[in-house]
């Protein structure tokens, strides 16, 4: 009777103990960049790492969102306005960065910034809708880190690409999971390019978590637009009872 239990424990105390084994210490003042803290991941790991003594360098697409992290965090943490589909923006931030770490160049970069929305069947979309969001995803993960390698080269840091399960398996149409798939694929080069620099390079495949990302009514609106926007031809060829299911 105790055995089972006993093994158990055992299983839970070794999982436990994995976990915790995975966490870096000595962490304090390395520098991370993150790119869409206005909310959702972005914003709970700017805030995490914050409170580990992290030099949080947190970009945020507005204003309001700038606003909100700084009355959440340290004054240690640093924020800059980006906006990753305008390499403008992103070379401007890239050269803010390296004002701020000089010589001891970037521990950290984490893309995280993205789009789901629209997603529905393709031939609803257009161009411009599968645009919107591979020009987030994808391209912009691109534009930051290539401007940014330089100094994580020099600190032999790592680059941190959130991807999603979404990259290996094709769940609906529009831009997102091709976006996906591509930062997957980008991140598999880069890591073979970077491993003789000793620079690491992880990606994350999250799942379908309560964020603003996955908010059910924002999805339904989402649909009904690109409904209403698609061709009578399209709309006959699906018919009503199609888009109601």
């Amino acid at each position: 009777m105790w055995l089972p239990l006993l093994v158990v424990l055992s299983i839970i105390y070794l999982y436990r103990w994995y976990r915790q084994s995975l966490i870096m210490e000595n962490v304090t003042n390395k520098y991370v960049f993150i790119t869409g803290c206005d909310s959702g991941f972005g914003n709970l790991l700017a805030k995490q790492l914050d409170r580990r003594g992290m030099k949080v360098l947190a970009t945020c697409l507005t204003e309001g969102g700038v606003e909100n992290l700084k009355k959440e965090t340290s004054k240690r943490i640093q924020t800059v306005i980006l906006d990753v589909t305008d390499s403008r923006s992103v070379g401007s931030a890239a050269k803010w960065v390296s004002s701020i770490v000089k010589d001891e160049g970037l521990w950290g970069l984490v893309n995280n910034a993205g789009i789901e929305i629209p997603s529905c069947n393709n031939e609803w979309l257009t161009k411009e809708d599968f645009l919107n969001i591979l020009n987030v995803n994808l391209l912009g993960v691109v534009d930051v880190t290539i401007n940014l390698l330089p100094l994580i080269r020099k600190a032999r840091g790592r680059v941190v690409n959130v991807a999603s399960v979404a990259g290996r398996l094709t769940m609906c149409g529009g831009g997102y999971c091709m976006s996906k798939y591509g930062v997957e694929s980008f991140s598999d080069s880069l890591r073979r390019e970077m491993n003789p620099f000793g620079v690491k390079v992880c990606i994350i495949e999250n799942g379908f978590y309560n964020t603003q990302m996955n908010d059910g009514k924002s999805h339904k609106e989402s649909l009904k637009r690109c409904w209403k926007k698609a061709s009578q031809e399209v709309q006959k060829a699906y018919g009503v009872e199609y888009f109601g299911k």
